[in-house]
């Protein structure tokens, strides 16, 4: 974490303003936050607390309104620049946690203090960063934890957020710039005739850097499937079992279940985990022609469901063995099968493997019993693997696709390094620039090259008040 041991330098432009927001969720609670931060907060301490407070203690006192009488009684809390959150001045006030006695108390601090302004959305967040308390990394997994839909998922991004992912990052882009260092001290000392590839070693060098690159890689693909999970359509004809494995899936009763073709009219959408992965599994109407659509209700479903399909990670296509090998089924599972996205993966799923005389299911297909249970292990490995998840190693990082993309275009580079290096008269003028540019792309993570596009974005997307 990049710490900063003295004092912020002034920020540009609105981030000079001391902002205020509530800190906690909507709603009613048994403790609400407003929290504030700004260059100096003295005013608003002195008119809301009416003394002045122990840094980094907690004091219960009265809040003061505007007319000296008390709003409520809680504890407040100063942090003094820069050892706090943000790296500014930042007071917290906790208070009861009913929606109307926080929002007095957040309108009496825009009053209190001269220039005191809301906070926009991820405001404090990205003040941390600006500030050199976090990296972009480490903001971004401020929000990823928030965000978290299960306890994997929670604890790579607490592992991010402590500085993980960002360590792992700086280490490599220090083997980038050593490397960088020797390449263009021999562009800047050609009369020395140093044969650099071979006694400088640069080769083993890159061949070293670039296998560690391709591993965090391959921790980051794991780390973005945990924040992010895969999208499972469930598809098929009607009366199949689709709403039946997705009630199983979820050890719940979310969808309606009946013989009555046509029964789910609409997308039904669950997020269970497997393993700690999050699937978010969407139940759709049963496919046929809309000729045999029982009115314009299911066909606007149909319809639907092949949106559902086309913007699907993976599609669950299930099959129902008790109809297997009727022609009017038969035909209809393959009208369906070619209308199918190309390149989309399909995993075909054979259900009602219980009932009596039940044919197996066809080379590469999985059967199973959405009533019984039977199957669903080998349904939810097969998800896994599709997904291409697999067992989390020890001390995984939650990461996103960003992160991805950019390590995906440092690995490019540092390829094209390696053509430059292996040539038979080596370019280094151009080895030295597929360096810098994989360096680039490699710091892009913590954001120590980044654009205010990429930073609106990102904090764009946090809750106010964080």
């Amino acid at each position: 974490m990049r710490a900063a041991p003295t004092a912020p330098a002034p920020l540009p432009g609105r981030h000079q303003d001391p902002i205020v927001a509530i800190a906690t969720a909507p709603g009613r609670g048994a403790v609400g936050v407003v929290r504030a931060s700004g260059p100096d907060l003295r005013a608003l301490i002195q008119a809301v607390c009416g003394r002045s407070l122990v840094p980094r203690q907690a004091t219960l006192l009265p809040f003061a309104g505007a007319d000296g009488q008390a709003l409520d009684r809680g504890l407040a809390i100063h942090f003094p620049a820069p050892h706090s959150y943000t790296g500014e001045d930042v007071l917290e006030l906790q208070a009861h946690g009913g929606p109307v006695l926080l929002q007095l108390l957040l309108a009496r601090c825009l009053q209190a203090q001269p220039g005191l302004r809301l906070a926009q959305p991820g405001e404090f967040t990205e003040r941390a960063f600006l500030n050199d308390k976090i990296d972009l990394a480490q903001a971004e997994a401020v929000a990823d934890l928030i965000d978290a839909s299960t306890e994997a998922a929670a604890r790579s991004a607490a592992r991010s957020l402590s500085g993980a992912f960002s360590d792992q990052v700086a280490q490599l882009a220090e083997r980038i710039v050593r490397l960088r260092m020797l390449v263009e001290a021999t562009l800047d000392f050609p009369e020395e005739e140093i044969d650099f590839l071979e006694k400088a070693g640069a080769r083993a060098l890159l061949d070293g850097i670039e296998a560690a690159i391709g591993a965090t890689l391959a921790r980051a693909r794991q780390g973005a499937l945990l924040r992010e999970g895969l999208h499972v359509v469930l598809a098929g004809q009607t009366n199949v079992g689709k709403s039946s494995l997705l009630n199983a899936l979820a050890g719940a009763e979310l969808a309606i279940v009946t013989p009555i073709a046509g029964t789910t009219r609409d997308k039904v959408r669950e997020t269970i985990q497997i393993e700690g992965v999050p699937l978010h599994v969407i139940d759709t109407a049963g496919l046929r022609d809309d000729m045999e659509a029982a009115d314009e209700v299911e066909r606007i479903g149909i319809g639907r469901s092949w949106q559902a399909i086309a913007g699907a990670d993976a599609v669950v296509f299930l099959h129902d063995l008790g109809r297997t090998g009727q022609a009017a089924y038969d035909q209809a599972e393959a009208a369906i099968a070619a209308r199918l996205p190309a390149g989309l993966p399909v995993l075909h799923v054979f259900n009602k493997a219980d009932l009596p005389g039940a044919p197996a299911a066809p080379p590469g297909g999985l059967a199973l019993s959405a009533r019984t249970g039977l199957g669903l292990d080998a349904l939810r490995q097969a998800l896994l693997l599709q997904a291409g998840w697999q067992a989390a190693p020890e001390g995984l990082f939650i990461a996103r696709t960003r992160h991805v993309q950019a390590l995906r275009l440092t690995l490019q580079h540092l390829h094209q390094a390696q053509a430059h290096a292996a040539a038979r008269d080596a370019a280094l003028d151009l080895l030295a620039e597929e360096l810098r540019l994989a360096h680039r792309a490699l710091c892009e993570i913590t954001g120590e090259f980044s654009n205010e596009d990429l930073l609106g974005e990102i904090f764009g997307r946090f809750c106010i008040g964080k």
